[in-house]
């Protein structure tokens, strides 16, 4: 088990959270925690960088969903960077790769015009 660490800094579209560790039943407080600390500027963008993600549950996946409700509602947007493969997967199957943005990496999320990416994998 790897504990959660999470970084919030700031990108020209809005915030950036990287995300590294475990993100389960006991540490999905934490990332709702962050999330909601955050303000969100009408038409900002919040990128969640799961670069150091090394595995998550059910519990992880809803406050993923709660994040993106919560951009929803301040009027701003939510995307994933650097979905490991094996998260992509879980994604796919229940659906969620049409419901989130993805991109390859955080600085493809928060350079130019958004551009998706269209790789299952990413």
């Amino acid at each position: 088990m790897s504990p959660l660490k999470i970084t919030v800094r700031d990108a020209a579209t809005g915030p950036v959270l990287e995300i590294a560790g475990d993100l389960d039943h006991t540490t999905a407080p934490r990332l709702r925690q962050a999330v909601h600390r955050l303000t969100l500027a009408g038409g900002q963008l919040l990128v969640l960088d799961l670069t150091g993600l090394q595995f998550v549950d059910s519990s992880g996946i809803t406050a993923l969903l709660a994040a993106r409700n919560l951009a929803t509602e301040q009027g701003g947007d939510i995307a994933l960077a650097a979905v490991p493969a094996n998260t992509a997967r879980i994604l796919r199957i229940v659906g969620l790769d049409r419901v989130f943005t993805l991109y390859p990496d955080a600085s493809t999320a928060t350079d130019g015009p958004i551009r998706p990416s269209t790789d299952p994998a990413a």
